[in-house]
């Protein structure tokens, strides 16, 4: 990989000796003396990779890194020392700078260091390019800005392009099918196929046949040679939605699969090579099915190598007004029909409303409107009457005029304090915890114990 390089060293033999070196290396070389030379530098063009030395006169490497780090923060710093000081080096690093080497250096250990310098750099820039895409432009599927998910966006960024499998979890309803679309999209498969799979809506003894294929005359009915769906998906990504409902039996063969990265048709006798990314959701704990022996541990953990947690809509409230218009864009579009939005009594409402279906039950609900609607906007009277009740009303009266027990009552106080301290947080635990005077295990013993996971544990 080519890039831009600027050395700065006052020693003018490390300069010209790195210039040979990198031009060699196939890199575009600029050279500099000193830190004010550097400014100059860096002012007219743009660098991939700054190579410093600590001690300059008129000016240190880490005043360099400084510099950097204001007008070209994607540009990655490389720092020389002399004096082989762990004090430098560890300073340094704190400061910023990618990595550092030991003046005298071996070639070998400073072309390796440039080349992972490289790496690092093209990684933080497709990740930027990606969270921008998904957010922004290509992928309009996923829709949020709330900081729960620019988490969401910022794991598909970063898990896109990997090989490691990927386990989305969340209630039903948040979008966990979008979000493995999403992750397709936004990887180097996106031209392959991606193949969806419900566990739990086709029958145990029929899933088998749809997974993994049949050959003519497996069973009753296999007239002829059918691929599944591993084989369809060659290349591509298998979505497997709901895997707590897959049985023991195929669990241990779906074992099988991930580890050998082969499978064998119903009725083969030869086995299928299967190259393909797989991405697994669930609205269940499966570390609790794991504990009662429904799931097997080690599947678990060859699914779960990284897990996305999609928040509930009632955590991410501030993205009800984007979801809204997405979605009477959608199905103004589907049906034929101009509808310029929702008006603000009726987004009102609905940003009142608990949402106990999540993603899903908001978009039923615009869809409907949507189909209801003859004039320009959506109003109240397009909502279903279960949104008519505010959510915010007097909940002791409310609640007791419908009989409500004392502990309904608690729990549905302490849950309004809980997400109250967490949107306060930013979504981190551990603040959310101290604002409550409470320590974390506790806050996260209640975020269990009322069926809440959302936000993260640290900054």
């Amino acid at each position: 990989m080519s890039a831009r390089v600027l050395v700065v060293d006052d020693e003018r033999s490390m300069r010209e000796f790195l210039e040979i070196f990198l031009r060699s290396e196939g890199h575009s070389v600029r050279t500099a003396d000193g830190v004010g030379a550097a400014r100059a530098e860096l002012s007219a063009d743009d660098f991939d990779v700054v190579i410093t030395d600590v001690q300059m006169p008129g000016g240190t490497g880490l005043e360099l890194l400084r510099v950097v780090q204001g007008e070209s923060p994607e540009t990655v710093v490389i720092v020389m020392t002399a004096f082989a000081s762990t004090e430098t080096a560890i300073e340094a690093m704190k400061a910023g700078a990618y990595d550092y080497v030991t003046k005298p250096f071996k070639v070998d250990e400073m072309r390796v260091v440039v080349e992972k310098a490289l790496e690092k750099k093209l990684l933080s820039s497709e990740n930027r390019r990606l969270r921008r895409e998904l957010s922004q432009g290509r992928d309009r599927q996923v829709v949020g800005s709330s900081s729960a998910m620019r988490r969401v966006l910022d794991f598909i960024a970063q898990v896109a392009d990997t090989r490691a499998n990927v386990l989305i979890s969340g209630e039903s309803g948040t979008g966990k099918e979008v979000v493995a679309r999403g992750i397709h999209r936004a990887s180097e498969r996106r031209d392959a196929p991606f193949v969806a799979l419900n566990c739990g809506a086709i029958p145990e003894n029929l899933l088998e046949s749809e997974l993994f294929g049949h050959v003519k005359g497996a069973f009753t009915g296999a007239v002829q040679n059918k691929a599944g769906l591993f084989e369809v998906a060659q290349a591509g990504t298998v979505f497997l939605d709901e895997i707590a409902d897959l049985g023991l039996q195929l669990q241990v063969k779906l074992l099988r699969v991930i580890q050998e990265r082969v499978f064998r048709r119903v009725g083969g006798t030869s086995d299928v090579r299967f190259d393909a990314r797989i991405v697994a959701a669930t609205n269940r704990r499966l570390a609790d099915e794991v504990r009662e022996g429904r799931f097997r541990e080690d599947l678990y953990y060859r699914l779960n190598v990284i897990e996305i947690p999609l928040p509930p809509l009632r955590d991410r409230r501030d993205d009800i007004p984007l979801l809204v218009e997405h979605f009477v864009e959608k199905y103004g579009r589907e049906l034929g029909k101009r509808v310029d939005g929702v008006d603000g009594d009726a987004l009102a409402r609905l940003q009142d409303h608990l949402f106990p279906g999540n993603v899903r039950e908001l978009e039923n609900v615009i869809e409907r409107a949507v189909a209801l609607c003859r004039g320009p906007r959506i109003g109240l009277d397009l909502l279903p009457p279960g949104l008519t009740e505010r959510r915010s009303a007097p909940r002791s009266t409310t609640a007791l005029s419908r009989g409500a027990s004392l502990d309904e009552l608690v729990s549905s106080y302490e849950r309004g304090l809980l997400l109250e301290a967490l949107e306060q947080a930013g979504g981190v635990k551990k603040r959310a915890a101290q604002r409550l005077g409470i320590s974390f295990r506790s806050f996260r013993y209640r975020l269990e114990k009322l069926g809440l996971d959302g936000g993260a544990e640290e900054e």
